[in-house]
């Protein structure tokens, strides 16, 4: 029997993020080999095992999504080992990487409030702690403090800038005034971190699942419509000013939203418990995302993997 909430509540979300972890100390580790001419024959050589290459840090800037934020209920929640940045490093390590996590992301971060906000009221496990400086400073401070030794940037931010416009009689139109000062606001704080980090480390930015598709299981015709506007601000709007930012300063930019199935047609459906038949798009928020349950848009452990595995795919092999 279908069994769909009879009225979800009007979006109240924050993407917010505190997280982090400072982890740190290199080990630097040498390798050699020998090579010993003789006297009256072919040269030998004698091989050595590799020394492993020496770590190097993996700094995380952004919102909840980089503090790995989750709920513990329909009004409770903390930040946790589970999210996307603190599974990098185990899945980098299959590529050659020894990614130590420095994580700078505070919960509630907006682009502008990682620019201009001193401190963080909520980090995530082990978090680097700012307490003087914005979150993009202290994080440009530790890049050019440890220039040569990091081996990945990533940033989760935006989602905070556009939360309201689902609370608005017209979202596009909401989002379409957003977008361009998020997009100056993005593109100032890469550029800093572009120059504290080196033209060669690898920056990827992230966007998030469109968690606005649940309230498809709504009664209510506005709410119904407002999932199926929230594609189309996503995939015409947000995601494209976020990647120009990123690829602007040569990094990378990975679309959650298009690898949580939200593109998928909404006439397509399944069956999942205990909603009953549902479009395949809304069954994968229900599934990777606490929307459904809780009606909050954090990542279920599932959810985060998928952002870690397509951050991780945009790494080259390291050899050792």
């Amino acid at each position: 029997m279908k069994k769909t909430p009879e009225k979800i509540p009007r979006l109240r979300v924050a993407i917010g993020a505190g997280l982090v972890t400072a982890l740190g100390a290199l080990v630097l580790g040498g390798c050699g080999g020998t090579t010993s001419p003789g006297s009256s024959g072919p040269a030998t050589s004698t091989s050595h095992p590799t020394a492993p290459r020496a770590p190097l840090f993996y700094v995380s800037l952004g919102d909840s999504y980089a503090a790995g934020y989750q709920p513990t209920g329909p009004h409770s929640g903390k930040t946790d080992t589970n999210g996307f940045a603190y599974q990098i490093p185990g899945l980098a390590s299959k590529k050659g990487y020894d990614l130590k996590l420095v994580n700078f992301g505070c919960a509630g971060a907006t682009t502008t409030s990682i620019l201009n906000s001193v401190g963080c009221k909520l980090e995530g496990p082990s978090a680097a702690r700012y307490p003087t400086e914005t979150q993009a400073q202290a994080a440009d401070d530790f890049l050019k403090a440890h220039r040569s030794k990091v081996g990945l940037v990533t940033v989760s931010i935006g989602g905070n800038d556009v939360v309201p416009c689902a609370s608005v009689a017209q979202p596009i139109s909401c989002v379409v005034s957003a977008v361009p000062k998020m997009e100056r606001n993005l593109a100032t704080l890469v550029r800093g971190l572009r120059e504290a980090a080196g033209p060669t480390v690898p920056i990827v930015g992230t966007t998030y699942p469109d968690v606005i598709l649940g309230l498809d299981l709504s009664h209510e015709a506005s709410q119904k419509s407002l999932a199926v506007v929230s594609v189309t601000a996503f995939k015409d709007l947000i995601n494209p000013a976020l990647q120009k930012d990123y690829t602007a300063v040569g990094g990378s930019f990975v679309d959650v939203t298009a690898a949580t199935g939200a593109y998928g047609p909404l006439t397509a459906t399944t069956d999942l418990p205990p909603y009953g038949t549902i479009p395949v798009p809304v069954a994968k928020i229900c599934e990777l995302t606490f929307f459904c349950e809780y009606r909050n848009i954090h990542p279920r452990t599932a959810g985060y993997r998928i952002i870690a595995e397509l951050v991780v795919a945009t790494l080259p092999r390291r050899d050792s």
